[in-house]
């Protein structure tokens, strides 16, 4: 379930990261993202998150489990209060889905906790 975890939170960094980092300034004005290097910044930092974690799903461990669950809810509680936040100033698709990958997020961190590896299995590896 853990290796399960850490390929599906990949397969949503992954794409997420090269959407920010390639952001057409168009898309940028609809998201009131401000300046464009912040995004492409963060674009980066998410995408080098996703290979991480898809690098880590090949043997997941408990450190790996920590980190899926750590970032994904630090993602959550940093992006859940900004949605509320804005959320008459965002379009409404833009809202639904940011609360839906905060969701998926959260969903993903406790599949994470849930599979973490029990004390047996570290020494059998």
């Amino acid at each position: 379930m853990l290796r399960a975890a850490l390929w599906l939170t990949s397969l949503v960094f992954v794409p997420v990261g090269l959407f920010l980092y390639f952001l057409p300034p168009e898309v940028a004005t609809l998201l009131t993202v401000s300046p464009l290097w912040l995004a492409r910044v963060s674009g980066g930092l998410v995408l080098a998150w996703g290979l991480l974690l898809l690098a880590a799903s090949g043997r997941p461990d408990a450190l790996g489990a920590g980190a899926l669950a750590g970032g994904n809810l630090l993602l959550v509680a940093a992006l859940v209060p900004a949605v509320l936040r804005l959320g008459d100033t965002l379009p409404p698709a833009v809202r639904g889905a940011m609360l839906g990958f905060a969701g998926l997020l959260t969903v993903l961190a406790v599949l994470g906790l849930l599979g973490w590896p029990s004390a047996s299995s570290r020494r059998d590896a």
